[in-house]
């Protein structure tokens, strides 16, 4: 397995961050000949956590190390490691440092790893029939036991690891394939560890302390960025509140670490599977004594929690890292009657309609709701907002407030816009026909014409943008058309047309082609 990403996304984490994290060692016995394994203690636990499910942990350890030929063993280290891309250096660069060998192990013991260790030998199994407990002798022929090497699915996501085997027991001449009781071991094995652990062969050139860091690629760490935006119904204005919302399913608790969040597009390999995979990443903000700290770094992004936090395995955490009250915002009445779908966003793709005469003629009668806010400094934002969800609440006369849609939004530089679809109206209405239509193959030209209806039902006013596709061909011309319309790209029109309260309005035009 080798991601040869991994590396220089260490080397740029290491250059702007800073220290390690605290684990009890509990070295397990050395081989024979071997140097006794150096106990450690690692202390200032640091994370930068992508939301791409994977961060990269730093740790300091002290080791005593003697001249020439040392062993060290570190427990508690995460069950989705990444051994190819860990590091340990001097920061200070005293000692001479050589790793000679590394190895890490991720089968702590468990009832099927002891059974495996035991293959061949007869151990006791306690039997409960009623209240009476007894036990009886059987031989393990096969412990059904298999290694914990993670599965990925096709596109390099971590799914868990394999599932077990059916043992196979021989009690009193005949073979079970299950166990007849609860097994009772008679020791750990010669072979077992209780945690998860990276043990090193080291060389140096002298004895002597050595404050070394320790840095590596882990996955089953993850976050995402939420926003609640709130207004009262017909207002004009919203508050933002944003929360960052970290996991651990690493299999390590990270006790009083300091944090870091990375956002951007970071390429990262994953080979597990044969497939490679860019992995996108996260970003975040914050108020008053902020939660949370940004700037800019290299072509991301990167976020701090100002506080340290404790992040238990199987532990999600939120911290609000942005707030934002009277944020102005429009809403939208869009009306794209020949939408593929009927739905926004949905792509026309690359083929040549030239030649379909009926392409575009079956139209939707939806109008899509989008709720529009600028990301700047005068709207009370103005910031990096990592993608993520945000979810659109209305407080109505009453003061109760009622969920009104939502939607996605991607990484939005400060001084961007953002438009979030956030459902159909329903007292609003569109109706698409096409009213004529020629073509002349031997000289190159269509002619078409299109009707657009709109009615409004509400008690005020409404503004419908009535987007248009030019979708026949590149070249193109309009011709007498009812309203003033923008050309927003090459193959794009709007009109912005304002119905009166309860009332209904007609917009049509033609369009000339040539190829």
């Amino acid at each position: 397995m080798s991601r040869p990403l991994i590396v220089p996304i260490l080397s740029l984490l290491l250059a702007c961050s800073g220290p390690a994290d605290a684990q009890q060692p509990s070295p397990p016995a050395p081989a024979q000949g071997a140097p006794a394994a150096v106990p450690t203690t690692g202390r200032d636990p640091a994370l930068t956590i992508y939301n791409g499910g994977f961060a990269v942990v730093r740790e300091t350890l002290d080791l005593p190390l003697a001249a020439g030929t040392n062993a060290v063993s570190i427990t508690g280290m995460t069950s989705t490691l990444e051994p190819d891309s860990v590091i340990l250096r001097d920061p200070t660069g005293n000692l001479a440092l050589s790793i000679l060998e590394q190895s890490y192990r991720n089968d702590p013991v468990t009832q099927e790893r002891l059974l495996s260790l035991f293959e061949g030998r007869t151990i006791h199994f306690q039997v409960q029939r009623g209240e009476a407990v007894s036990t009886i002798e059987g031989r393990i022929v096969r412990s059904g036991y298999v290694p914990p090497v993670p599965q990925y699915d096709r596109w390099g996501n971590w799914i868990g690891p394999p599932p077990q085997g059916q043992p196979v027991i021989e009690v009193g001449g005949e073979l079970r394939f299950a166990l007849p009781g609860l097994p009772l071991f008679p020791s750990l094995g010669d072979d077992t560890v209780l945690q998860p652990t990276l043990g090193w062969t080291l060389q140096v050139d002298r004895a002597g302390p050595l404050e070394a860091e320790m840095a590596y690629v882990t996955g089953g760490l993850s976050w995402e960025a939420d926003y609640n935006a709130v207004s009262s119904e017909g207002s004009g204005k919203l508050d933002l509140v944003g929360w960052i919302t970290m996991e651990n399913r690493s299999g390590k608790t990270f006790r009083e670490a300091r944090v870091k969040l990375m956002a951007g597009d970071v390429s990262k390999v994953s080979e597990e599977v044969g497939f490679d995979r860019m992995r996108a990443l996260g970003y975040a903000e914050a108020a008053q004594e902020k939660a949370v700290t940004e700037k800019a770094f290299d072509e991301f992004h990167l976020y701090t929690v100002s506080r340290d936090i404790t992040l238990r395995d199987a532990e999600s955490k939120q911290v609000e890292f942005v707030r934002a009250e009277g944020v102005p915002e429009k809403r939208l009445y869009v009306y794209d009657g020949a939408a593929p779908g009927g739905q926004p966003g949905m792509a026309w793709g690359d083929t040549d309609y030239r030649h379909a005469p009926d392409y575009g003629v079956e139209g939707h009668r939806k109008v899509w709701v989008v709720r529009e806010f600028r990301n700047d400094e005068a709207s009370g934002l103005g910031l990096p907002l990592p993608k993520g969800k945000v979810r659109f609440y209305t407080r109505d006369a009453d003061g109760q407030l009622e969920f009104t849609g939502e939607n996605l939004i991607d990484h939005t530089p400060k001084d961007e816009t953002l438009r979030l679809y956030t459902g159909n109206a329903f007292d609003l209405v569109g109706e698409r026909t096409r009213t004529d239509y020629k073509v002349s193959q031997a000289e190159d030209w269509m002619d078409e014409a299109f009707t657009i209806k709109l009615r409004n039902h509400k008690a005020e006013p409404v503004t419908f943008t009535v987007v248009e596709h030019m979708y026949r061909w590149s070249n193109w011309e309009i011709r007498s058309p009812s309203q003033p319309f923008t050309k927003k790209d090459s193959r794009t029109i709007e009109f912005n047309v304002t119905v009166p309260a309860d009332g209904e309005a007609t917009v049509s035009y033609g369009v000339h082609y040539s190829w």
